[in-house]
């Protein structure tokens, strides 16, 4: 300690005053090394080492695995709940699982609002198919698909036996969406351009997510992807330049066009309803300011 600094500090203690005096020089103790001294920098190093990497570089590899790590390892589960890693639904078909990206679920294996029930009424295979109804939904919303292989694990029996499953609830007008399913789909319609037109049929968001298995959330989300190409074929857009605005799937923006096409032919009062601005209404131009048109001007 300095002669400066020890002059105030007893100038302070007669004053009877005990506020704690700042060294000047921070590191005499050592400081800057020791906090080097911790896990981090110890992996640092180790990554440095073992793959010939300068320590800024090692630094930014752990710095992006610490990041991977917490989105794929800290999930946090409510009760019923398990975590499962899947492949992305956007992952095409041929690509080798790994080196599909996967994706961190939240799945609600155990549902005590409606698993007793089914399972009072429909017995265990009834439980089973229901509790697969749930988590492939549960996988879709969160923009993964479950293979048979996925959930023969998670419900605890064989992919031959969810093969079997799914195809009875095929039968009996559920939508269940596996990655295998999605594969094998072929040249007919997607299930989006499907769900789609259920909605112009007529149905309500109950009635399609019954049907098709889906969330409502998972509708809303196909329409207003169907909105937007929908717009951009009314402005005269090509379809080749809508799939790089969109950044959609050739097939898909060839499907919502055809859709489009024929349900704008038959005047479908969802779609105007869809595809035509609201006018805000008087409450709304209140609240915006936006100015009531008076004086001949047109604002609109």
């Amino acid at each position: 300690m300095t002669t400066g600094v020890l002059n105030l500090v007893i100038k302070k203690l007669k004053k009877g005053e005990h506020t704690m005096v700042k060294l000047p020089n921070r590191d005499s103790y050592g400081i800057k090394r020791l906090e080097s001294k911790n896990a981090k920098n110890a992996i640092i190093q180790k990554l440095a080492n073992d793959f010939n990497l300068t320590p800024i570089i090692a630094e930014a590899y752990y710095s992006q695995v610490s990041h991977y790590f917490s989105e794929h390892s800290n999930v946090k589960l409510s009760s019923g709940e398990i975590s499962y890693e899947a492949v992305s639904a956007e992952e095409p078909a041929g690509k080798h699982i790994r080196l599909t990206r996967k994706v961190t679920l939240k799945l609600k294996l155990m549902d005590i609002n409606t698993d007793f029930d089914v399972l009072a009424n429909y017995g265990l295979a009834g439980l089973r198919r229901h509790r697969l109804e749930r988590i492939t939904r549960q996988a879709y919303d969160q923009n993964a698909l479950l293979s048979y292989e996925d959930i023969a694990m998670i419900l605890t029996t064989s992919p031959a036996t969810i093969k079997r499953d799914v195809a009875l609830l095929k039968k009996q007008g559920k939508f269940i969406m596996t990655r295998g399913a999605k594969l094998d789909m072929g040249p007919g319609i997607s299930h989006k351009t499907a769900i789609i037109e259920l909605y112009f049929k007529g149905y309500t968001f109950t009635d399609i997510e019954s049907k098709t298995n889906h969330s409502e959330l998972s509708v809303k989300r196909y329409l207003a992807d169907f909105i937007q190409v929908a717009s951009l074929l009314k402005q005269k857009f090509t379809l080749n330049q809508i799939r790089l605005i969109a950044q959609k799937s050739d097939r898909l923006v060839r499907e919502y066009a055809q859709l489009y096409k024929y349900y704008a032919e038959k005047n479908n009062q969802r779609l105007i309803d869809l595809i035509t601005p609201k006018k805000p209404s008087s409450d709304a131009k209140k609240k915006s300011g936006i100015p009531s048109g008076k004086g001949g001007e047109n604002y609109e």
